[in-house]
């Protein structure tokens, strides 16, 4: 555990990209991870011909999972799904332990064109309305936990704290960023994407100062009574000056960034933890989906005189024999 002092910032020894570094500010009661998300976010939106819109929407989907995903302390799955009537009718962002990480978009390409061609194309609308279910598997012989939000127009930090404050009861702010990068190489152009994101959490050790909230999922219209702690409102208000540029510069590593925000208080960071492009797809795994598949299902499967699987997170593609199943 180091804790970062004005003499030592420019020794320290960056997470680099694609690695969640958890960190602790114990003068504000408050705990969090932040991340720099670069080659793995890049690989993972480069096999999908999503438009740019769509991208970046998923990029911040990717992101929020990673930093809530990197929290569980057991081997395990943490799953974000979207599901809504909007033209981007659903996300899926796999993580699992101990730091692989998959995506998907389903998307109607004429309605984001249209979108596109009216000028409203904004990813709270590409969203639209449904609910956000975020989903922890720690196993198969123990229970699944399950926390849903409505989307109603919200962007994703939004959608982030309302699931916090309604099913976590755990004051919580996040800042999400997404960016499309063009750099020269070679005397062209390389197109990548970067990424960032915080998360923030008000945990007091001692209880006192702290804010009350009510037990269980906060109803619709409910408003929090208790007075807002001094150190939950610095924290926040810290956080929320962050834009988005300095969220995804490489050359304000986390580290640094979180010094600039906090360094008055004395911030403490941990050991980063790595992200990884990582498809948990596999022939054994799919043949054993199949073969749950009565024979009715497999024949309707069946097309030229094979049944071909393809993976809607890595593109990885799967031919089985009919016979196989049909035994």
């Amino acid at each position: 555990m180091e804790k970062l002092e004005p003499v030592d910032t420019g020794a320290i020894d960056a997470a680099g990209d694609d690695a969640v570094l958890p960190f602790a500010v114990e003068g504000l009661d408050v705990r969090g991870r932040a991340i720099q998300m670069g080659p793995a976010l890049s690989a993972l939106l480069a096999r999908h011909d999503y438009p740019l819109p769509v991208s970046k929407l998923l990029g911040e989907a990717v992101v929020l999972a990673v930093l809530l995903g990197s929290s569980l302390k057991f081997q395990g799955q943490f799953l974000l799904q979207t599901q809504t009537d909007g033209p981007v009718d659903m996300l899926v962002v796999d993580y699992r332990t101990p730091g692989n990480i998959r995506a998907y978009a389903r998307f109607d390409k004429e309605r984001v064109a249209a979108m596109e061609a009216e000028g409203t194309l904004k990813p709270e609308l590409l969203l639209g309305n449904g609910i956000l279910a975020m989903t922890i598997d720690q196993g198969e012989f123990t229970s699944r936990y399950q926390g849903i939000v409505k989307l109603d127009g919200a962007s994703l930090e939004e959608v982030a704290h309302a699931y916090f404050a309604q099913s976590e009861q755990i004051p919580t702010i996040v800042r999400l960023a997404v960016a499309e990068m063009m750099t020269r190489e070679d005397g062209g152009a390389a197109h990548s994407w970067r990424a960032g994101g915080m998360m923030v959490q008000f945990l007091p050790q001692s209880g006192a100062g702290h804010r009350d909230l009510p037990g269980g999922d906060v109803p619709d219209g409910h408003e929090v009574e208790g007075e807002e702690s001094d150190a939950w409102a610095e924290a926040t208000s810290l956080v929320s000056t962050v834009e988005d540029h300095e969220l995804i510069d490489p050359e304000v590593p986390v580290e640094r960034l979180l010094y600039r925000l906090f360094h008055e208080r004395g911030v403490r960071v941990f050991e980063a933890s790595a992200v990884r492009d990582q498809c948990s797809c596999s022939r054994d795994r799919i043949e054993g989906v199949l073969r749950g598949f009565s024979a009715e299902e497999i024949t309707d499967s069946i097309e030229n005189d094979e049944i071909a699987v393809t993976c809607e997170f890595c593109g990885a593609k799967y031919s089985f024999e009919p016979q196989e199943f049909l035994g």
